[in-house]
């Protein structure tokens, strides 16, 4: 019983934090947190760029939403389609100079708008032990 309950604690924390973050991000800098992590799973990438279906893998995204995701991205000017030479089926998504900036821009911010999250979420005493978990892990790293 404890396990499930400490569980379902997580997945409250989580989604709160996730919520906040997201307002911030789009609050601050037009940017949604899914579009944020797609740019940074793609900066931190070998050539800044990803396959379609592995950029969607590592989001949790079916093909069609991540097809949308590459959209909004390209129309921010934040990332370009690629073909890949060998395999001509295979579709790349390549972060551009202008997805690189604010990938960086938003970075700077982000473990501001976490901790502010983290800090909001563990004012309630049922979320404080799984907070205080999270927040022990990140201080070993």
């Amino acid at each position: 019983m404890y396990q499930s309950m400490l569980w379902l604690r997580v997945k409250i924390v989580v989604d709160s934090v996730e919520n906040q973050i997201a307002k911030e991000l789009q609050r601050e800098h037009g940017l949604g947190l899914t579009d944020y992590r797609a740019l940074t799973l793609l900066s931190e990438s070998e050539n800044s760029e990803l396959r379609m279906q592995e950029l969607a893998k590592l989001l949790g995204l079916n093909q069609s939403s991540v097809t949308r995701l590459v959209e909004r991205l390209e129309k921010g000017g934040f990332t370009i389609r690629d073909i890949c030479p060998k395999d001509k089926r295979g579709v790349y998504t390549v972060l551009t100079g202008r997805g690189r900036d604010i990938q960086e821009k938003v970075g700077k911010h982000f473990t501001e708008y976490l901790n502010n999250a983290l800090d909001t979420v563990a004012s309630d005493s049922d979320n404080k032990i799984v907070v205080d978990c999270l927040k022990n892990i990140t201080k070993d790293k």
